[in-house]
């Protein structure tokens, strides 16, 4: 039977969510500990492929179990100990035998947090910006950015896929209220991301925010379909995927 695992995970540990010869990752540990808990091997199918250092606060997966293996509280207990702290499987759903957590997905969201003054409690989690940033600024290019586009400027080269058009539908910088430090972020959403599409994407939206490109020259950027266009990737470690959206709903137990 086929079930969805609803998790989060912290990024820093690993090598992204792919599993991937000579390296530690969400999916592989995982399947590692599953395969463990049923004494046979599970294979299990991410909703997307974070980058190495990136967070989920929400991972949809899809695993085949026996028709005897009924998940519940139990084994996510169990797989919580084995995978360690890093990784926290909050419930199943039983979905229908064809369903897909990666094709069937109808949105993801990702949020990028940043800090604009040092703050003890914010850590790699939030990326530390030692000069100031024109958020309007880089609202107005966030806007510009939103419509069914060809992103080929904002992903990392010689991937795999078979386009590079992408229907964004949300992106905006948001302030963080009652916050130790002046705190923001990104959010962002699609119908599908290519690989590295919103760290370049935020990278370029910070020159925006330095003065270093006015909010129109995104237009120019994304008509050039050319990385070296846009801006640097910027680091891992306080991005999020955050929400993965179904047609259909997802009893979670």
């Amino acid at each position: 039977m086929r079930w969805f695992v609803n998790l989060s995970y912290r990024g820093e540990a690993f090598h992204g969510w792919q599993r991937q010869p000579g390296a530690e990752s969400v999916q592989s540990r995982l399947e590692e500990a599953f395969g463990t808990i049923l004494r046979q091997p599970v294979a299990i199918t991410g909703a997307g492929r974070t980058d190495a250092g990136v967070n989920a606060r929400q991972m949809i997966a899809h695993l085949d179990l026996p028709d005897a293996a009924v998940p519940d509280s139990r084994m996510a207990r169990a797989v919580n100990s084995i995978c360690g702290p890093d990784i926290v499987v909050h419930g199943f759903a039983p979905v229908a035998p064809d369903a897909h957590a990666r094709f069937d997905a109808t949105e993801r969201s990702y949020r990028y947090f940043v800090h604009t003054e040092r703050s003890p409690f914010t850590g790699p989690l939030s990326w530390h910006t030692r000069r100031p940033l024109d958020f309007e600024a880089m609202n107005r290019a966030a806007a510009l950015l939103i419509g069914r586009r060809d992103f080929t400027s904002f992903s990392k080269l010689h991937t795999d896929v078979k386009t590079n058009i992408c229907d964004l539908r949300r992106a905006a910088w948001h302030h963080i209220d009652g916050e130790d430090a002046d705190r923001w972020y990104f959010e962002i959403a699609a119908d599908r991301f290519l690989r590295n599409m919103v760290r370049a994407v935020v990278g370029t939206l910070v020159d925006v925010g330095r003065g270093k490109l006015a909010p129109e020259d995104v237009l120019d950027i994304l008509g050039r379909k050319d990385r070296c266009a846009a801006g640097t990737s910027m680091p891992g470690e306080p991005l999020f995927l955050w929400t993965v959206e179904y047609p259909y709903p997802l009893v979670w137990q």
